[in-house]
């Protein structure tokens, strides 16, 4: 009876070591499978470069919807808003598409007459008011620029919507790209005389509250009117959600916040620039390849980006100084090199290998 208890004992024993080994295995090849799904990333050059920029405040890399990397720099925390500069426009394209979907606005082929009628009826030019609201998106009003060498003059006026419409049409809409703030100002009165409502409380509502935060006011034109285009204020986090919610086809927290469709369309390339080779621009956002990929993304001046690698499920944030400076430039450069070279490539280089 003793025997058969110490053999019984044995065996449950072995059974229970091997038992053991076979979930240590098990676990081992997940383990071993999930490596191989998802290696391990080094940014250590990109680290090491970021460290040695003095305008850089962020660097943050999401893949997968994973964080992973996080990088403050120069005094600047998770928390730091940043200013985002022309990254604005970006948000403005998905504000303009949120309320063409609740029946503000007819769509991108409705002409800016119905909106800006009696300024526009005292002009000689009738073309202006067949600029369309996709016109403007793609930055291919005809008007002249209030960016660059009009900006000052025109932020400093009485009216910056009636001065953005008082310019000259130079040429026929939807012909040529012509960067300018002005275009995504019209936007920003555009939503606010369509939804009756402020660009900032409509930007709260339809985009801060389904992505999870609330977003900070920002500056206003004299008639009220908040800035469409520039001077948005987010967390390089924030950047971040916004940057998710279109790679993820318009979809946050189980939520279609913008139809699938616009993503698509608003990522690509519409328009030439007329300013950088190999740079084109679509509904906000721009389009230039990077590290072998079509890739588009929101660009601020001084250096604020979220640039989106569709493939490789990829999503970079960066704040910088938005101070001016003769450092401005060569700094601007030197981030390119650091995202295409050192966050770019070596996560397509990962998903390459075996």
């Amino acid at each position: 009876m003793i025997c058969e208890y110490v053999v019984g004992a044995m065996a449950s024993s072995r059974l229970l070591s091997v038992a053991m080994a076979l979930s240590i295995l098990v676990a081992q090849s997940a383990a071993i499978a999930q490596e191989v799904s998802h290696p391990v990333i080094q940014f250590d050059a990109a680290v090491e470069m970021a460290t040695s920029l003095p305008r850089l405040h962020s660097l943050l890399v999401s893949r997968d919807g994973e964080l992973i990397l996080e990088k403050y720099l120069n005094g600047r925390t998770a928390s730091s808003i940043a200013n985002v500069k022309s990254v604005s426009k970006s948000v403005i394209s998905a504000l303009v598409r949120i309320a063409i979907d609740e029946g503000h606005i007819k769509g991108v082929d409705q002409p800016i007459e119905d909106f800006f009628g009696e300024t526009l009826a005292i002009d000689a030019d009738t073309r202006k008011g067949q600029i369309t609201i996709g016109d403007l998106l793609t930055m291919q009003a005809g008007l002249e620029t209030t960016s660059n060498r009009n900006y000052g003059a025109w932020v400093l006026s009485a009216d910056w919507v009636g001065f953005a419409l008082g310019l000259p049409l130079q040429h026929s809409p939807g012909i040529l790209m012509e960067y300018s703030t002005g275009n995504t100002h019209l936007l920003s009165a555009i939503l606010t005389s369509a939804t009756g409502r402020s660009t900032l409380e409509f930007a709260r509502d339809s985009l801060g509250q389904p992505l999870g935060f609330h977003l900070a006011a920002w500056p206003k034109d004299p008639q009220g009117i908040y800035f469409g285009g520039n001077d948005m204020e987010f967390t390089p986090r924030q950047m971040l959600a916004f940057g998710e919610l279109y790679l993820n086809g318009g979809r946050a927290s189980g939520r279609q916040v913008v139809p699938a469709a616009w993503i698509e369309a608003s990522l690509q390339s519409r328009a030439v620039s007329t300013r950088e080779i190999g740079r084109f621009y679509g509904y906000g956002w721009w389009v230039r390849d990077m590290a072998g990929y079509s890739t588009p993304y929101a660009w601020g001046y001084g250096g604020q980006f979220i640039i989106l690698v569709p493939e490789l499920n990829l999503v970079v944030v960066t704040t910088s100084s938005s101070n001016p400076g003769d450092e401005r430039r060569p700094h601007l450069r030197q981030l390119y090199d650091l995202i295409e070279h050192l966050v770019i490539a070596p996560v397509s280089n990962s998903v390459a290998r075996p």
